[in-house]
Formats: C-alpha cells, sequence, structure tokens
C-alpha cells in the first residue's frame, strides 16, 4: 500500500478531479451476488480481483506518454505481481475444511496390523463409541487393496457424519471420495497436495515444532498434528517433544491442532491439562477388546468441563 502511494504520488491529486458519483453506472446496479458472500475467502476473491483489474488498468493508463516517463507502468506492473503472490498466499489459509476439523474431538488412526479385531469391526465400532474422523493409516498395502479399502471406509464414515482421512495418498483420497489427506514432513508437500485436490478437500499436515506449524498455515493446511506427546508402542520414536510443543502449538498457532502419539485415557489429561483437547489415537482403541467403548472412555474425558 505504502509502496503505491509513493508510485502514484504525482496522479493522485490529479486522479481525484476525475471522480463523478453522481454519474457512476455502479451505484445504481444492485446484483444478488454483490449483496451477499458466502465466506471469508469469498471475499477475498472478490477484493482480490478488483485489486489487480484496478492495478492493471493503472497500470495501462501509466503507459501514455506524458506519464510513461516517470516510470510509473514498471512500479505498478511490480506492485501488481507482488500483489497476485499475496492475494494467493492469503486464499490459501480459507479453505472451508478448517471449520470442520474444529468440531474433531477424536480421530482413530486404523491400521489393521495394529487391529485386536478387524479392522472393518474397529472402525464401526470406533464410530458407534463417538469418533468423529477416522484415518486410514495404511503405509504397505498395494494400491488396488488400498483403494477398496479407502472406498469401504468412506462408504462407513459417510453414512455416520464422520470425516473419512486418507493418510500420505492424496491420490487414493481423490478416487475413494474422502473428505481429506493427511501428510508428514517427509510426504508430498501440502501446497502440492492442495493442487491436486482442491481447496474443499480437507489436509493435515505432520509437525513437530512451531517452524513446521507456521509453514504448515501459509500453505493451507486445514489442521496440523502435534507431536510426538508420548512414547507410542504404534510408532516408535527416540524425539518425543511432550507437552511443551502442544502447548506452544496452542498459544501460537491458529489452525485446529490434533495431539499425536501415544495418547491414552491414562495420560489424556495431561493434555486437558494445558488446554488441548482434540486427539488422534491408535493403540488405544484398535488394540483394544472394546474398541467401542475406549473411544466412549476418552470423548467423555474430553467433553468434560475444565
Amino acid at each position: 500500500r505504502h509502496d503505491f502511494q509513493r508510485s502514484t504520488e504525482a496522479l493522485q491529486r490529479r486522479a481525484i478531479a476525475f471522480r463523478d458519483t453522481s454519474s457512476d453506472v455502479g451505484t445504481g446496479i444492485t446484483t444478488e451476488t454483490e449483496s451477499l458472500r458466502k465466506s471469508p475467502a469469498a471475499v477475498i476473491v472478490a477484493a482480490g480481483k478488483r485489486v489487480g483489474e484496478a492495478l492493471r488498468t493503472i497500470e495501462e493508463y501509466s503507459k501514455l506518454d506524458q506519464a510513461g516517463e516517470s516510470g510509473v507502468a514498471r512500479s505498478i506492473e511490480s506492485l501488481r505481481y507482488r500483489f497476485y503472490d499475496i492475494e494467493k498466499q492469503i486464499a490459501a489459509t480459507l479453505t472451508p475444511g478448517r471449520e470442520r476439523m474444529e468440531s474433531v474431538r477424536i480421530c482413530v488412526l486404523i491400521t489393521e496390523s495394529g487391529c485386536k479385531l478387524p479392522w472393518h469391526i474397529v472402525a464401526r465400532q470406533s464410530i458407534d463409541g463417538g469418533a468423529d474422523c477416522l484415518q486410514l493409516r495404511e503405509k504397505n498395502l498395494d494400491s488396488a487393496i488400498l483403494l477398496d479399502r479407502a472406498r469401504q471406509l468412506v462408504q462407513m464414515c459417510r453414512e455416520a457424519g464422520v470425516i473419512s482421512i486418507i493418510n500420505d495418498r492424496a491420490d487414493i483420497a481423490m478416487l475413494s471420495g474422502a473428505d481429506g489427506v493427511h501428510v508428514g514432513q517427509t510426504d508430498v508437500k501440502c501446497t502440492d497436495v492442495r493442487k491436486l485436490v482442491g481447496p474443499e478437500t480437507i489436509v493435515g499436515v505432520s509437525t513437530h515444532c512451531l517452524e513446521q506449524a507456521h509453514q504448515a498455515v501459509l500453505d493451507g493446511a486445514d489442521y496440523i498434528g502435534v507431536g510426538p506427546i508420548f512414547p507410542s508402542t504404534t510408532k516408535p520414536r527416540k524425539d518425543i517433544l511432550g507437552l511443551n510443543y502442544a502447548r506452544a502449538a496452542k498459544r501460537h498457532i491458529g489452525l485446529p491442532l490434533i495431539a499425536i502419539s501415544g495418547i491414552d485415557h491414562q495420560n489424556v489429561g495431561q493434555l486437558l491439562g494445558i488446554g488441548v483437547r482434540s486427539i488422534a489415537v491408535s493403540a488405544a482403541v484398535i488394540a483394544s477388546d472394546n474398541p467401542k467403548q475406549a473411544v466412549q472412555k476418552l470423548k467423555d474425558r474430553l467433553l468434560t468441563p475444565a
């Protein structure tokens, strides 16, 4: 804005003289789309198009002989390209999936090898117990088998009004009709995933520090996984972060966050103590004799007022 002011300072006082509100056709034109915006993202798109068009018009008029000598056109052209990048970054942070993930309290990660019961029974019982989201997390299945399983999970979730997420594989998420895809720090980048799946699909990113969390915001993630919080039998790691990162992410990051790794009914109270009420669980549910009861027990803790 300040650069625009400096670039056009010599023209602004002259431009004011050309204002003609009484003859402006816009004062008498109203349309349904002009009086209603469906979302903040729609506001950004509408405002962005106007700014881009205005800059291009000013740039072109500045190329007239009298003004062109001052280099105004080149300055406005530079501003226009800078604005396009800013517009893209802002739009990336206003995807609708964020609002959906705000209501998630428990996401159950389904991996067949870790299930005590058949995976589809575990998935069904998790839904019946109150899981808000199921994530299919299979690293070693052939693609055809994975796609078939994903379609089964998605159908199950859709019938129950539960969010379905596919781990790692944006292609499988798209083909199965899943609500979203989750990627880690070594998987395909969030920005590239977003290009594939579009703005409506939920995209989650695993993060292990504030720098990664801030980058996920800029890259257009709808939520972040925060961890590893506690030691996990499902995915053993040496770099256990404990509660410190979850506490910092809660304070500094505006995205919905889901704590992950080693969470069960015995330690979930520690997360509640720092204000974190959204968790991803695996062994605590899928390795249970009664997944439904395991989810219910955790859900009751998460929904209990502080």
